[in-house]
């Protein structure tokens, strides 16, 4: 195992989210970023269909199935197979070719590509699909609907940021204190579709 692995490794174990992840029955420490989020933007209530793109290995989704209670749906893809969650539709594939019938009102957009390592090339990748999931919303998002997307911080943030304010009347940027200071990661909660 190469050194930076081991390292990567040994923060991870101790993480505290991680180890509160563990503790309280959630998938990934992700968990807690759409908590936070949720608690500073009031994204889900009771009732609600979520959409989770980029689900696995479900945190978000766990997290989501809870907030739309009662009456609630979510409705999980990803390419990678998933262990079932109580209350959540997992459908395996690629968002940018299931078939979603019905409108929603919450898209969540955790998606990452596989990370090379390299920040121009892993911010093409993330923004190539974060710009799918803003065309998708497009098509499913209901008007007064709300988008949360992942973004890394440098050059295609703006590009982003520009789309989102193209297609929606307010976005905020958020990082949550669940992601980790070194992280370039950072949110979008964008509301308001705008008529096409």
């Amino acid at each position: 195992m190469a050194k930076s692995s081991k390292e990567w490794l040994r923060r991870h174990v101790s993480d505290h989210y991680v180890q509160k992840a563990r503790k309280e029955g959630y998938r990934s420490r992700a968990a807690y970023k759409l908590i936070e989020l949720d608690e500073k933007e009031k994204l889900f209530r009771a009732g609600q269909t979520v959409l989770d793109l980029g689900a696995a290995p479900g945190g978000w989704s766990q997290v989501a199935v809870q907030k739309v209670k009662p009456g609630g749906q979510v409705i999980a893809i990803d390419g990678l197979e998933m262990a079932p969650i109580s209350g959540v539709t997992i459908l395996r594939g690629d968002f940018r070719t299931v078939s979603i019938e019905n409108p929603v009102d919450v898209v969540l957009c955790d998606v990452s590509p596989n990370l090379s390592g390299i920040p121009n090339v892993d911010q093409a990748r993330l923004l190539e699909l974060a710009l799918a999931a803003i065309e998708l919303c497009a098509k499913v998002l209901k008007r007064d609907g709300v988008f949360v997307v992942k973004a890394f911080h440098g050059e295609a943030f703006d590009e982003l940021r520009e789309r989102l304010n193209m297609i929606f009347r307010k976005v905020k940027v958020v990082k949550p204190s669940a992601s980790r200071g070194e992280s370039a990661e950072t949110y979008a909660v964008a509301r308001g579709l705008r008529p096409l």
